[in-house]
């Protein structure tokens, strides 16, 4: 296990800054009264929050927040509807001068909504609760993934989804990959380095197994490339996407595998890997604010992003240095998500690093489709307005492919201008391997 410093920012955690809290708690041990109270009501959270900013009816992430826990302390006061509008960017947690910990009282707000408010038997209910769980109904297509990208790709069946649950029919949905990567990673017989001294634990998420494939074998041979021992844990979801629905029970159950099949590769001496931002902000900041059981601790401290961990560990700029990739200039955006954990200007640095490519950083606008916020019907359109900020930089930058780390934002890009997506990894694995970039889908054997 690494004893290298994670190089985080202020509101990231790691250090000691956050405790597991119930926001609104019946029992006395736990108080946010004093996060709550720090807030000084200067809004400059509602002036970073992209949803208020184009929904004048989003009270914003103040009143979500202290103001609600404020209104709270009165026991005729219920949670208010308007949380589940938030889309759980976490913009306001960086934003905010007095380190109020807002996305921690907005998922335990929207916790105690759905299990206090919301009919069980509805549309939106259940609805959320298919758009949160996606890893149960992800291995069913996985097993026929042509015939469900056939079906899923049916103009009736999007038509269907949007009457019977409101899952928009103006995106296109992701398709299923014809392999796996675990069962790649089967087939391949696990890992080609043996490495007691260099080992990572990869956290591939669910959408890199199921759906983009390609993003986990680049990671595995480019951590490779450096000396790495690759193991690959058992997993579960990260929970992002119960945390934005409220479903907070999902996500302890989730939550509670992970820390347990990760905490076993901590101690047989690796550290922690993800390729998706949203999953390393997860295990990095929801669990140790939300969850007290054994370990939380350990995996958060212990999680890196895979990038990142690169640029601390190796020195990979060095390594790119005389590299070259043909024909590629790339449109990047940075992830919310990792402008959360400080990173959102390190892909960048990395990419200029590498001959015959250029990476275009597009803004600091959110792209606005927010993990399962974006599918649904009502939110659609404010998703695309929120988009169409980085819509335009991409489209006014000299490139014609995407760049970034987070798979909900490479659908939402992908969505407002036709363009083809790609994860840093699959770049990296290019100029270091001086392999040709795979098409989506694509597949080496070795």
């Amino acid at each position: 296990m690494s004893d290298a410093e994670q190089p985080t920012d202020d509101h990231v955690p790691g250090d000691d800054e956050f405790e597991p809290i119930q926001v609104f708690p019946e029992a006395e041990e736990m108080d946010l009264r004093p996060g709550a109270d720090n807030c000084y009501k200067c809004s400059t959270c509602d002036t970073n929050c992209p949803v208020a900013e184009v929904d004048d009816e989003f009270p914003g992430p103040k009143f979500q927040g202290p103001e609600q826990w404020r209104l709270k302390r009165q026991d005729d006061h219920d949670i208010d509807d308007s949380v589940m509008k938030c889309s759980n960017c976490m913009r306001c947690d960086s934003a905010c001068p007095s380190e109020v910990p807002l996305s921690q009282m907005h998922n335990t707000a929207r916790g105690e909504y759905v299990e206090e408010n919301m009919n069980k038997l509805s549309r939106e209910y259940l609805r959320n609760r298919i758009l949160a769980n996606y890893r149960r109904l992800a291995p069913v297509a996985a097993m026929f993934p042509r015939t469900a990208n056939f079906v899923m790709g049916l103009s009736v069946t999007k038509w269907l989804g949007e009457k019977t649950l409101g899952i928009t029919s103006e995106r296109e949905f992701p398709e299923f990959a014809t392999e796996t990567f675990r069962k790649w990673w089967s087939k391949r017989g696990g890992a080609k380095v043996e490495n007691p001294d260099k080992r990572i634990a990869y956290f591939h998420g669910c959408y890199s197994n199921y759906n983009t494939p390609e993003v986990g074998k680049a990671l595995v041979r480019v951590y490779e490339h450096f000396g790495y021992e690759v193991m690959v844990p058992d997993q579960s979801c990260s929970g992002t996407p119960m945390f934005a629905n409220g479903m907070l029970e999902d996500a302890r159950r989730a939550a509670e595998t992970n820390v347990s099949e990760l905490g076993a590769a901590l101690e047989d001496g690796a550290d922690i890997i993800a390729s998706c931002s949203s999953c390393s902000m997860s295990l990095r900041q929801e669990y140790p604010e939300l969850f007290d059981f054994e370990g939380t601790d350990d995996v958060a401290e212990n999680t890196w992003d895979a990038i990142e961990y690169l640029r601390v560990h190796e020195d990979l700029e060095a390594e790119l240095e005389g590299s070259s990739v043909e024909g590629e200039d790339f449109a990047y955006h940075a992830p919310c998500h990792s402008r959360n954990q400080g990173l959102d200007g390190q892909t960048i640095e990395v990419v200029d690093a590498i001959d015959g490519i250029d990476a275009h950083d597009v803004g600091d606008s959110c792209s606005g489709i927010s993990g399962t916020y974006g599918w649904k019907e009502e939110n659609y359109e404010t998703s695309m307005k929120i988009g169409e900020e980085m819509f335009d930089h991409m489209e006014e930058a000299e490139a014609e492919t995407g760049l970034t780390e987070c798979p909900t934002c490479s659908m939402q890009m992908g969505h407002g201008t036709g363009y083809e997506i790609r994860h840093t990894l699959e770049v990296l694995e290019a100029a270091l391997l001086g392999t040709a970039l795979e098409s989506a889908q694509g597949s080496r054997e070795t």
